[in-house]
Protein backbone atom coordinates (compact mmCIF):
# COMPACT_ATOMS: atom_id res chain seq x y z
CA UNK A 1 0.00 0.00 0.00
CA UNK A 2 0.90 3.43 -1.04
CA UNK A 3 1.92 6.28 1.63
CA UNK A 4 -1.23 8.47 1.99
CA UNK A 5 -3.76 5.39 1.00
CA UNK A 6 -3.97 7.03 -2.81
CA UNK A 7 -5.89 3.26 -3.73
CA UNK A 8 -9.62 3.32 -4.80
CA UNK A 9 -11.60 2.57 -1.60
CA UNK A 10 -13.00 -0.91 -0.98
CA UNK A 11 -14.96 -2.43 1.30
CA UNK A 12 -15.50 -5.27 3.28
CA UNK A 13 -18.03 -8.12 3.29
CA UNK A 14 -20.89 -7.59 6.37
CA UNK A 15 -19.63 -10.59 8.72
CA UNK A 16 -23.04 -10.87 10.26
CA UNK A 17 -23.95 -13.97 10.87
CA UNK A 18 -20.61 -14.26 12.96
CA UNK A 19 -21.43 -14.02 17.14
CA UNK A 20 -18.24 -11.59 16.92
CA UNK A 21 -20.83 -8.95 14.78
CA UNK A 22 -23.12 -8.64 17.81
CA UNK A 23 -21.22 -9.08 20.69
CA UNK A 24 -21.77 -6.06 22.53
CA UNK A 25 -17.57 -5.89 23.76
CA UNK A 26 -16.68 -6.12 20.70
CA UNK A 27 -18.82 -3.72 18.97
CA UNK A 28 -18.26 -0.72 21.81
CA UNK A 29 -14.55 -1.58 21.07
CA UNK A 30 -14.84 -0.99 17.47
CA UNK A 31 -17.07 2.11 18.30
CA UNK A 32 -14.62 3.55 20.63
CA UNK A 33 -11.38 2.86 18.26
CA UNK A 34 -13.44 4.30 15.25
CA UNK A 35 -14.80 7.55 17.28
CA UNK A 36 -11.16 8.13 18.44
CA UNK A 37 -10.12 7.98 14.80
CA UNK A 38 -12.55 10.41 13.91
CA UNK A 39 -11.82 12.68 16.53
CA UNK A 40 -8.70 12.97 15.88
CA UNK A 41 -9.17 13.69 12.46
CA UNK A 42 -12.65 15.57 11.85
CA UNK A 43 -13.20 16.34 8.23
CA UNK A 44 -16.31 15.04 8.03
CA UNK A 45 -18.19 18.09 10.65
CA UNK A 46 -20.24 19.29 7.97
CA UNK A 47 -21.79 16.14 6.71
CA UNK A 48 -24.62 14.93 8.62
CA UNK A 49 -25.89 15.39 12.33
CA UNK A 50 -23.57 12.14 13.57
CA UNK A 51 -20.78 13.77 13.54
CA UNK A 52 -21.39 17.09 15.37
CA UNK A 53 -23.11 14.97 18.48
CA UNK A 54 -20.30 13.27 18.25
CA UNK A 55 -17.55 15.37 18.92
CA UNK A 56 -19.76 17.61 21.34
CA UNK A 57 -19.86 14.53 23.27
CA UNK A 58 -16.28 14.41 23.48
CA UNK A 59 -15.84 18.34 23.83
CA UNK A 60 -18.20 18.55 26.90
CA UNK A 61 -16.55 15.36 28.94
CA UNK A 62 -14.59 15.87 31.74
CA UNK A 63 -11.24 14.44 30.26
CA UNK A 64 -12.05 16.28 26.27
CA UNK A 65 -11.05 12.92 24.93
CA UNK A 66 -13.06 9.66 23.91
CA UNK A 67 -12.65 7.63 26.91
CA UNK A 68 -14.60 10.66 29.36
CA UNK A 69 -18.07 9.44 27.48
CA UNK A 70 -19.84 6.54 28.71
CA UNK A 71 -20.68 3.87 25.86
CA UNK A 72 -24.17 4.58 26.35
CA UNK A 73 -23.92 8.35 25.14
CA UNK A 74 -23.10 6.51 21.82
CA UNK A 75 -26.70 6.01 20.16
CA UNK A 76 -27.76 9.89 19.36
CA UNK A 77 -24.32 9.14 17.25
CA UNK A 78 -26.05 6.20 15.44
CA UNK A 79 -29.52 6.96 15.29
CA UNK A 80 -28.50 10.34 13.54
CA UNK A 81 -26.51 8.50 10.34
CA UNK A 82 -28.21 8.08 7.28
CA UNK A 83 -26.65 5.21 5.76
CA UNK A 84 -25.69 8.39 2.87
CA UNK A 85 -22.33 6.89 2.66
CA UNK A 86 -20.71 9.98 1.67
CA UNK A 87 -18.35 9.95 4.85
CA UNK A 88 -17.14 7.08 3.35
CA UNK A 89 -17.14 7.75 -0.48
CA UNK A 90 -15.64 11.70 -0.24
CA UNK A 91 -14.08 12.57 2.90
CA UNK A 92 -12.95 9.62 5.16
CA UNK A 93 -8.81 9.21 3.98
CA UNK A 94 -9.03 6.10 6.36
CA UNK A 95 -11.16 3.81 4.56
CA UNK A 96 -9.92 0.63 3.76
CA UNK A 97 -7.09 -0.19 1.94
CA UNK A 98 -5.95 1.83 4.83
CA UNK A 99 -4.58 0.04 7.89
CA UNK A 100 -7.09 1.96 10.03
CA UNK A 101 -9.96 -0.08 8.36
CA UNK A 102 -12.26 2.37 8.97
CA UNK A 103 -16.08 2.12 7.87
CA UNK A 104 -18.17 4.56 9.58
CA UNK A 105 -21.19 3.74 7.90
CA UNK A 106 -21.13 -0.09 8.58
CA UNK A 107 -20.62 0.24 11.39
CA UNK A 108 -23.77 2.27 12.33
CA UNK A 109 -25.56 -0.42 10.74
CA UNK A 110 -23.52 -3.24 12.62
CA UNK A 111 -24.95 -1.25 15.78
CA UNK A 112 -28.09 -1.31 14.61
CA UNK A 113 -27.98 -4.97 13.61
CA UNK A 114 -27.38 -5.66 17.22
CA UNK A 115 -30.24 -3.43 18.48
CA UNK A 116 -32.26 -5.52 16.04
CA UNK A 117 -31.13 -8.60 17.36
CA UNK A 118 -31.50 -7.46 20.93
CA UNK A 119 -35.57 -6.54 20.12
CA UNK A 120 -34.89 -2.79 20.58
CA UNK A 121 -36.36 -1.54 17.06
CA UNK A 122 -39.51 0.03 17.94
CA UNK A 123 -43.11 -0.94 16.51
CA UNK A 124 -43.63 1.77 14.48
CA UNK A 125 -40.22 1.74 12.60
CA UNK A 126 -40.65 -2.43 11.76
CA UNK A 127 -44.12 -1.28 10.22
CA UNK A 128 -42.87 1.58 8.28
CA UNK A 129 -40.35 -0.87 6.28
CA UNK A 130 -43.04 -3.34 5.38
CA UNK A 131 -43.29 -1.44 2.32
CA UNK A 132 -44.52 -4.24 -0.29
CA UNK A 133 -47.38 -4.76 2.74
CA UNK A 134 -48.37 -1.25 3.25
CA UNK A 135 -48.66 -0.79 -0.31
CA UNK A 136 -50.75 -3.36 -0.98
CA UNK A 137 -53.27 -2.48 1.57
CA UNK A 138 -52.91 1.67 0.90
CA UNK A 139 -53.91 0.56 -2.72
CA UNK A 140 -57.49 -0.06 -2.89
CA UNK A 141 -58.26 2.78 -0.02
CA UNK A 142 -55.16 5.51 -1.79
CA UNK A 143 -57.81 8.43 -1.93
CA UNK A 144 -58.77 7.85 1.60
CA UNK A 145 -55.18 7.11 2.77
CA UNK A 146 -53.70 9.95 0.41
CA UNK A 147 -56.32 12.61 2.41
CA UNK A 148 -55.41 11.31 5.73
CA UNK A 149 -51.71 11.40 5.13
CA UNK A 150 -51.74 15.18 3.99
CA UNK A 151 -49.92 17.42 6.02
CA UNK A 152 -52.74 19.88 5.82
CA UNK A 153 -54.95 17.38 7.73
CA UNK A 154 -54.28 18.66 10.89
CA UNK A 155 -56.16 15.76 13.09
CA UNK A 156 -55.19 12.72 11.10
CA UNK A 157 -51.81 13.78 10.71
CA UNK A 158 -51.78 14.52 15.04
CA UNK A 159 -52.75 11.20 15.38
CA UNK A 160 -50.61 9.31 13.04
CA UNK A 161 -47.43 11.50 14.93
CA UNK A 162 -48.72 9.89 18.11
CA UNK A 163 -49.24 6.20 16.93
CA UNK A 164 -46.05 5.98 14.43
CA UNK A 165 -43.74 9.34 15.96
CA UNK A 166 -43.94 10.41 12.30
CA UNK A 167 -43.71 14.25 12.20
CA UNK A 168 -46.77 16.08 11.09
CA UNK A 169 -44.81 18.41 9.29
CA UNK A 170 -43.13 15.93 6.94
CA UNK A 171 -44.31 15.27 3.31
CA UNK A 172 -45.19 11.71 2.70
CA UNK A 173 -45.60 10.02 -0.38
CA UNK A 174 -49.32 9.47 -1.97
CA UNK A 175 -50.20 5.72 -2.89
CA UNK A 176 -51.65 4.91 -6.12
CA UNK A 177 -54.91 2.92 -6.91
CA UNK A 178 -53.00 1.29 -9.70
CA UNK A 179 -49.07 0.12 -9.58
CA UNK A 180 -46.43 0.55 -12.47
CA UNK A 181 -46.61 -3.07 -12.52
CA UNK A 182 -50.55 -3.24 -13.89
CA UNK A 183 -50.16 0.10 -15.57
CA UNK A 184 -47.25 -0.63 -17.87
CA UNK A 185 -48.88 -4.37 -18.12
CA UNK A 186 -52.40 -2.71 -19.51
CA UNK A 187 -50.35 -0.54 -21.90
CA UNK A 188 -48.09 -2.47 -24.00
CA UNK A 189 -45.25 -0.18 -25.58
CA UNK A 190 -43.05 -1.34 -28.45
CA UNK A 191 -39.67 -0.06 -28.72
CA UNK A 192 -39.05 1.91 -31.57
CA UNK A 193 -37.00 0.13 -34.71
CA UNK A 194 -36.12 3.79 -35.86
CA UNK A 195 -33.84 4.42 -33.23
CA UNK A 196 -30.00 4.02 -33.22
CA UNK A 197 -30.15 1.63 -29.92
CA UNK A 198 -32.76 -0.28 -31.28
CA UNK A 199 -31.89 -3.90 -30.10
CA UNK A 200 -31.28 -3.43 -26.50
CA UNK A 201 -32.96 -5.22 -23.85
CA UNK A 202 -33.97 -4.01 -20.52
CA UNK A 203 -35.53 -5.19 -17.54
CA UNK A 204 -36.86 -2.35 -15.40
CA UNK A 205 -36.91 -3.42 -11.90
CA UNK A 206 -39.98 -1.06 -10.85
CA UNK A 207 -38.31 -0.87 -6.92
CA UNK A 208 -41.42 -0.07 -4.40
CA UNK A 209 -41.97 3.45 -4.42
CA UNK A 210 -42.21 3.70 -8.06
CA UNK A 211 -44.46 0.92 -7.98
CA UNK A 212 -46.85 2.17 -5.11
CA UNK A 213 -46.55 5.83 -4.74
CA UNK A 214 -45.19 7.24 -8.27
CA UNK A 215 -45.94 5.05 -11.16
CA UNK A 216 -45.33 8.05 -13.56
CA UNK A 217 -41.90 7.46 -12.47
CA UNK A 218 -41.61 3.95 -13.85
CA UNK A 219 -43.86 5.24 -16.88
CA UNK A 220 -41.86 8.00 -17.74
CA UNK A 221 -38.54 5.59 -17.89
CA UNK A 222 -40.52 2.96 -20.00
CA UNK A 223 -41.44 5.48 -22.72
CA UNK A 224 -38.21 7.20 -23.08
CA UNK A 225 -36.35 3.65 -23.12
CA UNK A 226 -38.84 2.71 -25.72
CA UNK A 227 -38.68 5.58 -27.53
CA UNK A 228 -34.67 5.08 -28.05
CA UNK A 229 -35.65 1.16 -29.17
CA UNK A 230 -34.74 -0.62 -25.92
CA UNK A 231 -37.18 -3.72 -25.36
CA UNK A 232 -38.40 -3.27 -22.38
CA UNK A 233 -40.28 -5.81 -19.34
CA UNK A 234 -41.21 -4.50 -15.71
CA UNK A 235 -39.98 -6.82 -13.01
CA UNK A 236 -40.72 -6.51 -9.37
CA UNK A 237 -40.72 -9.39 -6.91
CA UNK A 238 -40.65 -7.41 -3.98
CA UNK A 239 -38.86 -4.43 -2.14
CA UNK A 240 -34.81 -4.29 -2.48
CA UNK A 241 -34.94 -4.12 1.34
CA UNK A 242 -33.18 -0.95 1.97
CA UNK A 243 -35.79 -0.04 4.90
CA UNK A 244 -34.82 -3.04 6.87
CA UNK A 245 -31.20 -1.93 6.45
CA UNK A 246 -31.73 1.13 7.83
CA UNK A 247 -33.10 -0.95 10.53
CA UNK A 248 -30.15 -3.54 10.69
CA UNK A 249 -32.61 -6.29 10.17
CA UNK A 250 -30.07 -7.58 7.61
CA UNK A 251 -31.59 -11.08 7.72
CA UNK A 252 -34.75 -10.03 6.07
CA UNK A 253 -32.06 -8.17 3.21
CA UNK A 254 -30.80 -11.02 2.75
CA UNK A 255 -34.15 -12.90 1.53
CA UNK A 256 -34.98 -10.39 -0.35
CA UNK A 257 -31.83 -10.61 -1.87
CA UNK A 258 -32.16 -14.03 -2.82
CA UNK A 259 -36.49 -13.70 -4.02
CA UNK A 260 -34.88 -10.48 -6.46
CA UNK A 261 -32.28 -11.77 -7.84
CA UNK A 262 -34.26 -15.26 -8.40
CA UNK A 263 -36.52 -13.27 -10.28
CA UNK A 264 -34.09 -11.08 -12.30
CA UNK A 265 -31.65 -14.48 -13.59
CA UNK A 266 -33.97 -16.17 -16.57
CA UNK A 267 -33.93 -12.04 -17.88
CA UNK A 268 -30.42 -11.24 -17.07
CA UNK A 269 -29.82 -15.14 -19.08
CA UNK A 270 -31.53 -13.75 -22.25
CA UNK A 271 -29.44 -11.16 -22.61
CA UNK A 272 -31.38 -8.60 -20.80
CA UNK A 273 -29.79 -5.38 -18.66
CA UNK A 274 -30.89 -4.41 -15.37
CA UNK A 275 -32.35 -1.25 -14.39
CA UNK A 276 -33.14 -0.10 -11.18
CA UNK A 277 -35.43 3.06 -11.03
CA UNK A 278 -34.20 4.78 -7.22
CA UNK A 279 -30.83 5.64 -6.66
CA UNK A 280 -31.29 3.44 -3.18
CA UNK A 281 -32.37 0.31 -4.79
CA UNK A 282 -29.74 0.35 -7.58
CA UNK A 283 -27.10 1.01 -4.82
CA UNK A 284 -28.53 -2.29 -2.96
CA UNK A 285 -28.44 -4.82 -6.13
CA UNK A 286 -24.83 -3.17 -6.99
CA UNK A 287 -23.07 -2.75 -3.39
CA UNK A 288 -24.94 -3.82 -0.39
CA UNK A 289 -26.16 -7.08 -1.80
CA UNK A 290 -23.16 -8.46 -2.56
CA UNK A 291 -21.30 -7.34 1.28
CA UNK A 292 -24.46 -8.96 2.59
CA UNK A 293 -24.45 -12.36 0.94
CA UNK A 294 -20.84 -12.92 -0.45
CA UNK A 295 -20.07 -15.18 -3.08
CA UNK A 296 -23.36 -15.56 -4.33
CA UNK A 297 -22.60 -16.15 -8.13
CA UNK A 298 -26.38 -14.70 -8.83
CA UNK A 299 -25.68 -11.57 -6.78
CA UNK A 300 -22.19 -11.08 -8.40
CA UNK A 301 -24.13 -11.45 -12.10
CA UNK A 302 -27.14 -9.11 -10.66
CA UNK A 303 -24.64 -6.50 -9.73
CA UNK A 304 -22.81 -6.83 -12.60
CA UNK A 305 -25.40 -6.52 -14.87
CA UNK A 306 -27.89 -3.32 -12.76
CA UNK A 307 -27.85 -0.05 -13.92
CA UNK A 308 -28.74 3.35 -12.66
CA UNK A 309 -31.65 4.65 -14.87
CA UNK A 310 -29.74 8.04 -16.05
CA UNK A 311 -26.36 5.68 -16.04
CA UNK A 312 -28.28 3.54 -18.43
CA UNK A 313 -29.47 6.70 -20.59
CA UNK A 314 -26.30 8.37 -20.78
CA UNK A 315 -24.86 4.87 -22.09
CA UNK A 316 -26.72 5.07 -24.66
CA UNK A 317 -26.20 8.24 -25.81
CA UNK A 318 -22.76 7.37 -25.65
CA UNK A 319 -22.78 3.91 -27.57
CA UNK A 320 -25.50 4.14 -30.20
CA UNK A 321 -26.82 7.70 -29.87
CA UNK A 322 -30.06 8.99 -28.96
CA UNK A 323 -33.21 9.11 -30.87
CA UNK A 324 -33.84 12.41 -32.44
CA UNK A 325 -36.53 14.64 -30.98
CA UNK A 326 -35.18 16.23 -27.80
CA UNK A 327 -36.34 19.74 -27.39
CA UNK A 328 -35.63 22.42 -25.34
CA UNK A 329 -36.52 22.96 -21.93
CA UNK A 330 -36.99 26.29 -20.95
CA UNK A 331 -36.33 28.10 -17.22
CA UNK A 332 -33.41 25.61 -16.51
CA UNK A 333 -33.08 22.66 -13.81
CA UNK A 334 -31.63 23.01 -10.31
CA UNK A 335 -30.33 19.23 -10.29
CA UNK A 336 -29.66 17.50 -6.74
CA UNK A 337 -27.28 14.42 -6.72
CA UNK A 338 -28.78 12.29 -4.43
CA UNK A 339 -26.24 10.77 -1.82
CA UNK A 340 -27.15 6.96 -3.51
CA UNK A 341 -26.34 7.83 -6.54
CA UNK A 342 -22.97 9.56 -5.53
CA UNK A 343 -22.34 6.55 -3.46
CA UNK A 344 -22.45 4.44 -6.72
CA UNK A 345 -19.12 5.90 -8.25
CA UNK A 346 -20.13 6.41 -11.67
CA UNK A 347 -19.94 10.17 -11.93
CA UNK A 348 -22.68 12.95 -11.97
CA UNK A 349 -24.86 10.64 -14.49
CA UNK A 350 -27.98 12.80 -14.70
CA UNK A 351 -26.15 15.79 -15.19
CA UNK A 352 -24.63 14.53 -18.43
CA UNK A 353 -28.26 13.31 -18.76
CA UNK A 354 -30.03 16.19 -18.73
CA UNK A 355 -26.64 18.15 -20.45
CA UNK A 356 -27.95 16.17 -23.50
CA UNK A 357 -31.29 18.47 -23.18
CA UNK A 358 -30.28 21.19 -26.26
CA UNK A 359 -29.67 24.22 -24.97
CA UNK A 360 -30.61 23.14 -21.43
CA UNK A 361 -29.15 25.34 -18.30
CA UNK A 362 -28.31 22.33 -15.63
CA UNK A 363 -26.64 23.73 -12.26
CA UNK A 364 -25.72 20.78 -10.03
CA UNK A 365 -26.26 20.66 -6.13
CA UNK A 366 -23.51 17.93 -4.81
CA UNK A 367 -24.98 18.01 -1.20
CA UNK A 368 -27.42 15.63 0.93
CA UNK A 369 -30.54 16.17 0.98
CA UNK A 370 -30.99 15.41 4.93
CA UNK A 371 -33.88 13.27 3.81
CA UNK A 372 -32.55 9.81 4.77
CA UNK A 373 -35.33 7.52 3.89
CA UNK A 374 -37.73 6.67 6.76
CA UNK A 375 -35.04 8.54 8.87
CA UNK A 376 -35.69 12.32 8.14
CA UNK A 377 -39.96 11.69 8.34
CA UNK A 378 -39.61 10.58 11.82
CA UNK A 379 -41.03 13.40 14.65
CA UNK A 380 -37.25 13.10 16.47
CA UNK A 381 -35.17 13.76 13.30
CA UNK A 382 -37.74 16.09 10.84
CA UNK A 383 -36.16 19.30 12.17
CA UNK A 384 -32.73 18.08 11.61
CA UNK A 385 -33.19 16.30 8.35
CA UNK A 386 -34.61 19.78 7.50
CA UNK A 387 -31.14 21.88 8.99
CA UNK A 388 -28.90 19.37 7.18
CA UNK A 389 -30.77 19.84 3.86
CA UNK A 390 -30.63 23.94 4.26
CA UNK A 391 -27.72 24.37 2.34
CA UNK A 392 -28.99 22.16 -0.94
CA UNK A 393 -32.69 24.17 -0.15
CA UNK A 394 -30.78 27.73 -0.09
CA UNK A 395 -29.06 26.69 -3.29
CA UNK A 396 -32.02 25.86 -5.23
CA UNK A 397 -33.95 29.02 -4.51
CA UNK A 398 -30.77 30.77 -5.54
CA UNK A 399 -30.83 29.11 -8.43
CA UNK A 400 -34.02 30.03 -9.83
CA UNK A 401 -34.81 27.57 -12.29
CA UNK A 402 -37.95 26.84 -13.58
CA UNK A 403 -37.00 22.88 -12.70
CA UNK A 404 -36.03 21.46 -9.52
CA UNK A 405 -35.20 17.89 -9.82
CA UNK A 406 -33.44 14.91 -7.62
CA UNK A 407 -32.86 11.19 -8.80
CA UNK A 408 -34.29 10.28 -5.06
CA UNK A 409 -37.78 11.36 -5.36
CA UNK A 410 -37.97 11.16 -1.42
CA UNK A 411 -35.20 13.71 -1.28
CA UNK A 412 -37.13 16.37 -4.02
CA UNK A 413 -40.08 16.29 -2.09
CA UNK A 414 -37.90 16.84 1.29
CA UNK A 415 -36.11 19.67 -0.74
CA UNK A 416 -39.09 21.65 -1.84
CA UNK A 417 -40.33 21.54 1.93
CA UNK A 418 -36.97 22.91 2.95
CA UNK A 419 -37.49 25.19 -0.25
CA UNK A 420 -40.78 26.05 1.68
CA UNK A 421 -39.63 26.74 5.07
CA UNK A 422 -37.20 29.67 3.32
CA UNK A 423 -39.42 31.23 0.66
CA UNK A 424 -42.64 29.85 0.06
CA UNK A 425 -43.90 32.16 -2.89
CA UNK A 426 -40.66 30.96 -4.84
CA UNK A 427 -40.60 27.22 -4.37
CA UNK A 428 -41.96 24.69 -7.48
CA UNK A 429 -44.91 22.36 -6.93
CA UNK A 430 -42.70 19.32 -6.74
CA UNK A 431 -39.49 17.84 -7.64
CA UNK A 432 -39.62 16.03 -10.91
CA UNK A 433 -37.26 13.34 -11.26
CA UNK A 434 -34.65 13.45 -14.05
CA UNK A 435 -35.95 11.05 -16.28
CA UNK A 436 -39.61 12.63 -16.18
CA UNK A 437 -37.67 15.77 -17.44
CA UNK A 438 -36.03 13.61 -20.46
CA UNK A 439 -39.29 12.26 -21.06
CA UNK A 440 -40.54 16.09 -21.15
CA UNK A 441 -38.43 17.11 -23.69
CA UNK A 442 -38.82 14.20 -25.84
CA UNK A 443 -42.58 15.31 -25.57
CA UNK A 444 -43.92 11.58 -24.96
CA UNK A 445 -46.78 10.95 -24.22
CA UNK A 446 -47.05 8.43 -21.02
Amino acid sequence: MREGSLEAPTRHPLQWQSDDFTDPQKLDDELRRVFDICHGCRRCFNLCDSFPLLFDLIDASETMELDGVGSEDFKPVVDACTLCDMCYMTKCPYVPPHAFNLDFPHLMLRYRAAEFQAGKTGFAEKQLAKTDRNGTLARPIAPLANWATKTTNKPTRTLLEKAAHIDRHAHLPAYHSQTFEAQAKSNPLPANAQAPAFGRKAVLYATCFANYNRPGLGMAARALLSHNGVETEIVYPTCCGMPKLEQGDLQAVADNAAIVSAALMPWIDKGYDVIALVPSCTLMLKSEWPLIVPQDPDIEKLAAATFDISEYIVDIAKREGLAPGLKPLTGGVSLHLACHARAQNMGPKAAEMLKLIPGNDVDVIERCSGHGGSWGIMKDHFETALKVGKPVARTALKNAKKYVSSECPLAGDHIVQGMERLDESATPDHAPHPIELMALAYELDY
